[in-house]
């Protein structure tokens, strides 16, 4: 019951997102997501990759049909994003980032399926050094999007040579006349423990916020766009603490400097992304920078976030009733989509 009412707060918390027909004409509407894809793997053996479990000897049984499957349902889940609202008003991100991807061919793979294949998705990507062989990547529309420039940050711990995380995706380009500037993170897990593994997350915010630091140097007006599966709460400190981003849902109480994670106000209100062992968490975040903020929509600007965490996404019976269903649980093939919801933000700016 708990979770049936976090759900339709969540929807009444985003109606005043929903649009009128003169709104409609007035401003044009952007959508922004990130989707955690969970271990999408194609079927070919990579020995750069540990790809073991994912082939069709391995203990998934991974094979043609599953990986097809796959590829059909997240392709499914990203064409009907955002048209829960408004009358349909708003289908399929204009720019998506993505984690746990084996490589470039499973994007292509993804953007090439009937669901997605008539938006003509463009693809960003760069191989990392991840012990499990997955990264980050960004598709996008490119009717819609036009990149100007990416690069692929890599995460360095001098304390432990051997560490090796995904890469950090940032791309820059020209989106609904403005340069914005996106970065695509998937932070370390908290394997061995929340407490334990902190400062890694910690180390990767730095990075992060490394880069923001580099863009509003250039432009204090920058226009940048965080997100990513954080592994992190909106409370932790690699959030709140080193990107900076205080725990508010208004952002005109930031001071200069500060981000403003538009994620907070859906989990102070007990919404979440995913959920283990009974409790939601809510990793799947999207930061940006003040560039982005305010009521002069000359230039682009936020207006809204969203977490796409509509019922047919859920499993349906057994132990995990109402958790996002996956592909796998419990080394049982489900056939579903991911143990994450997809997230998105909505931007705004004057038509005229």
């Amino acid at each position: 019951m708990k979770k049936h009412i976090l759900v339709v707060l969540a929807v009444l918390l985003f109606l005043p997102l929903c649009l009128t027909g003169q709104e409609k004409k007035q401003y044009q509407m952007g959508m922004i997501g990130f989707y955690n894809l969970e271990n999408l793997f194609d079927t070919i053996d990579d020995p750069n990759t540990n790809d073991q479990e994912f082939l069709p000897k391995g203990s998934y049984g991974w094979n043609g049909t599953k990986y097809h499957s796959k590829l059909h349902n997240l392709a499914h889940v990203i064409s009907t994003m955002g048209t829960e609202i408004s009358g349909h008003y708003f289908h399929c991100p204009d720019i998506l980032g993505v984690s746990e991807i084996e490589n470039r061919t499973v994007l292509e793979d993804l953007v090439s399926q009937p669901e997605l294949a008539p938006y003509n998705f463009g693809i960003v990507h760069y191989d990392g050094p991840d012990a499990r062989g997955v990264d980050v990547g960004l598709i996008y529309k490119k009717g819609k999007f036009t990149v100007l420039g990416s690069r692929s940050a890599r995460l360095h711990d001098p304390s432990d040579p051997g560490f090796k995380t995904r890469d950090q995706l940032l791309v820059s380009g020209l989106y609904m006349g403005d340069t914005i500037h996106i970065i695509v993170n998937h932070w370390p897990s908290r394997l061995g423990g929340e407490k334990r593994s902190s400062p890694k997350r910690e180390m990767a915010a730095r990075l992060t916020r490394s880069m923001v630091d580099s863009l509003l140097a250039i432009n204090p007006e920058a226009k940048v766009i965080v997100m990513g599966d954080l592994n992190d709460d909106p409370k932790n400190k690699s959030v709140v603490e080193v990107m900076n981003a205080p725990m508010t849902d208004d952002y005109t109480k930031l001071q200069p400097g500060q981000m403003f994670n538009t994620s907070y106000g859906l989990y102070r209100r007990g919404v979440g992304t995913l959920c283990y062992r009974g409790q939601w968490n809510l990793f799947d975040q999207i930061l940006i920078t003040q560039g982005l903020t305010g009521k002069d929509r000359s230039t682009l600007k936020f207006y809204g976030y969203r977490i796409y965490n509509d019922e047919s996404l859920n499993q349906k019976s057994g132990r995990y009733i109402g958790y996002p269903l996956r592909t796998h649980a419990g080394g049982v093939y489900l056939n579903g989509y991911s143990d994450h919801y997809p997230v998105f933000m909505l931007v705004i700016k004057d038509n005229l």
